[in-house]
């Protein structure tokens, strides 16, 4: 393993889409108050704080303790099993869901009573 290399850490695995992969295949009520990406895959789940809860979820059943923020302009990481924030290497483009997607999100398909669904 290379110095800088941390384990269930893959810089180079791309994110799975612009937003949760579960909620956008109908999994849960289909929108996401922030969204977290997976540092082993690349998965994209929604936060803790948003009704379906996927990134964690995705992480405790996959083994793959370590999500980072995908949300622009954020860098930490998070590690699922520990609970504890950390530091990580960078990962691969692009690093948080388009600009332009507003947040929460996506687009027409957030509740109007949103901030109440909120864990």
């Amino acid at each position: 393993m290379a110095q800088n290399q941390v384990p269930n850490i893959d810089p180079s695995a791309a994110p799975s889409g612009p937003g949760c992969v579960e909620c956008s295949a109908g999994d849960g009520p289909g929108w996401w108050f922030h969204l977290r990406r997976c540092a082993a895959c690349g998965h994209v789940g929604c936060c803790d704080s948003s009704p379906g809860q996927h990134a964690t979820r995705h992480a405790l059943d996959a083994g793959h303790p370590y999500l980072t923020s995908f949300e622009p302009g954020e860098d930490w990481y998070w590690n699922a099993e520990t609970e504890q924030v950390l530091a990580g290497p960078a990962l691969a483009p692009p690093t948080s869901h388009p600009v332009s997607q507003p947040t929460p999100g996506p687009a027409g398909k957030v509740p109007a009573d949103w901030q109440r669904q909120l864990h």
